[in-house]
C-alpha cells in the first residue's frame, strides 16, 4: 500500500520538466478538485448534526425518524382510552405474576409509546451497545496501518473517522426505524432498552400484530403486558444482569481485528472528489472485522444469557396467564415463530455484533427453567439469578437435567457450607481407603 494519502501520487524526479498533460507527467494537486471535495464534505457534515464519536447518533436518530415519518410511524395510533388500557393491562399482569415468581414487581410506571418515542427513549441504551463495537471497528484498521502511512495520511484519517461515524449512524438509523415500526414492547429484543422500571407497550404496533390472530385485542394486550412486566421484574431485581449484558458486548468488541490487506482495496475504491465513495467503501464490508475464538466465546455467553432471560419470561408468563387467557399458548407460539423467522430484533443484533439469536436456545432455556421449578420450587428456581456464578451456561442448555441435579447440590452447599465441607472430607477419606 502507498504511504501517501488517498488521491495523491508520487512524482517521478524525471517528470519535473513535463507539463501535466504530457505523457508521464502528473498533476500533484488540483485545487478545483479539493474545493469541490471540501464543499461536499461541508454539506454532508452540516446535515449530519454535531454528534462526535464512533457513531453519529444525531444522524441515526434523524434517519430513523425520517423513515418512520414516511410510514406513519411517528403518530401514536391510539387515544387516551388506550393509554389507560395499557396501564390497566400491566396492573392486571402484575397481580397474576405475583404468585408464580419470587421476584417482586419491577414496574414503577406504565407508558404507551409510539414508534417515534421508542426510538428517542431507547437510543441511550443503543449508544452503550454500539459504541464499543463501532469504536473498535473504526480504530482497528487505522491501528493496522504502518506508522509512515498514518503520518502521510494526516488530516484524512480524521475525515475518514467522521465518515465512519456517519456510515455507522446511517446503518443504525435504518435498523432503529425497522425495529420501531414492528417492536411490541420495550423489552421485546431481550434487553432493557428503556428507562429502568418503565413498562412500555406500543399499541399501534400491537394493533397491526393482532390482525389475523383471531384473538381479542384485549387478550393480546394483557399477554404482552405480562411479558413486559416479567422482563421488568428480572431487570429490576437482578442487579448484575443489565451490566453483564453490556459487558459481554464490550468483551466482543475488544477482540475486533481487521485484515490489513483490505486497506489496499479501500485505497483503490475511494475517490477523494466523491466523499460518498468513502462511506460506500466502509459500508461495503471490506473492513468487516474477523471473528476470533475469544469473540465467539463472548457471543456464546451473550446468546446464552439472552436465551435464559427469554426462557425464564416464557415459563413465568405461561404459569401466570395460562389458565386465564384461552389463547395464551397460541400467542406464545406465535411469538416464538416471530423470533424464528428472523424478525427485526435478530437482524439488528446481526448488524450490531454479528449475533444471530437462535430460537432453539430459547426453547432449551425454557425447558431448563420449567424443570428447575418443578424439581426445586419457585423460590429456588428464581434464586438462580442471585449470582452470575449460579446461572446456567451454554452446555447446561444442552443437558438441563444434569444442571437441575447439580444445582440442588450447589444450593445445599451454599445454605450450610460447614456441613458440605464435612461431607466432602468424609467422601475423600472413603476414596483414600
Amino acid at each position: 500500500m502507498s504511504d501517501l494519502p488517498f488521491g495523491f501520487s508520487p512524482q517521478d524526479p524525471d517528470d519535473k520538466g513535463r507539463k501535466p498533460e504530457e505523457p508521464g507527467g502528473q498533476n500533484p494537486f488540483d485545487f478545483n478538485q479539493l474545493g469541490a471535495m471540501l464543499s461536499q464534505l461541508g454539506a454532508m457534515f452540516s446535515g449530519a448534526g454535531t454528534s462526535s464519536g464512533p457513531v453519529n447518533y444525531d444522524l441515526a436518530k434523524q434517519i430513523a425518524l425520517q423513515q418512520l415519518a414516511g410510514t406513519g410511524g411517528t403518530t401514536t395510533g391510539f387515544g387516551p382510552d388506550q393509554t389507560s388500557a395499557v396501564t390497566d393491562a400491566v396492573h392486571l399482569a402484575e397481580m397474576w405474576l405475583d404468585p408464580v415468581t419470587a421476584l417482586p414487581a419491577g414496574v414503577r410506571v406504565s407508558q404507551s409509546w409510539s414508534a417515534k418515542e421508542w426510538v428517542e427513549r431507547t437510543l441511550p441504551t443503543w449508544q452503550r451497545l454500539c459504541d464499543p463495537v463501532a469504536r473498535r471497528v473504526s480504530g482497528a484498521w487505522v491501528d493496522a496501518m504502518p506508522a509512515e502511512a498514518k503520518d502521510a495520511a494526516g488530516p484524512l484519517l480524521s475525515m475518514l473517522g467522521q465518515m465512519g461515524g456517519m456510515a455507522f449512524g446511517s446503518q443504525l438509523g435504518g435498523a432503529l426505524a425497522q425495529l420501531g415500526s414492528e417492536v411490541l414492547t420495550s423489552t421485546e429484543v431481550g434487553l432493557p432498552l428503556g428507562p429502568e422500571g418503565t413498562a412500555a407497550l406500543l399499541p399501534a404496533n400491537i394493533e397491526k400484530f393482532t390482525e389475523g390472530l383471531e384473538r381479542p385485542a384485549s387478550e393480546v394486550l394483557v399477554f404482552l403486558a405480562a411479558r413486559e412486566a416479567a422482563h421488568q421484574r428480572l431487570f429490576s431485581h437482578v442487579p448484575w444482569l443489565r451490566q453483564r449484558l453490556l459487558d459481554t458486548v464490550e468483551e466482543f468488541a475488544q477482540g475486533i481485528t481487521v485484515d490489513t490487506s483490505a486497506l489496499e482495496q479501500l485505497a483503490g475504491q475511494v475517490d477523494p472528489a466523491n466523499p460518498a465513495s468513502i462511506e460506500e467503501a466502509m459500508k461495503s464490508g471490506m473492513l468487516e472485522p474477523q471473528t476470533t475464538p475469544e469473540q465467539k466465546a463472548a457471543l456464546t455467553r451473550l446468546e446464552t444469557l439472552l436465551a435464559l432471560v427469554e426462557g425464564w419470561v416464557d415459563v413465568v408468563v405461561a404459569d401466570a396467564v395460562g389458565e386465564r387467557l384461552p389463547g395464551a399458548e397460541a400467542l406464545r407460539e406465535t411469538l416464538r415463530r416471530r423470533r424464528a423467522s428472523g424478525g427485526p430484533a435478530e437482524q439488528t443484533f446481526a448488524t450490531l455484533v454479528g449475533l444471530e439469536l437462535r430460537p432453539r436456545r430459547h426453547r432449551s432455556a425454557a425447558a431448563l427453567w420449567k424443570l428447575l421449578g418443578d424439581r426445586h420450587g419457585i423460590e429456588l428456581r428464581d434464586g438462580v439469578w442471585e449470582h452470575p456464578d449460579l446461572v446456567p451456561g451454554a452446555d447446561d442448555l444442552d443437558d438441563p437435567l444434569e444442571f437441575a441435579e447439580r444445582f440442588g447440590s450447589t444450593r445445599k452447599a451454599l445454605e450450610d457450607p460447614i456441613a458440605e465441607l464435612e461431607r466432602t472430607i468424609q467422601e475423600e477419606k472413603k476414596d483414600d481407603e
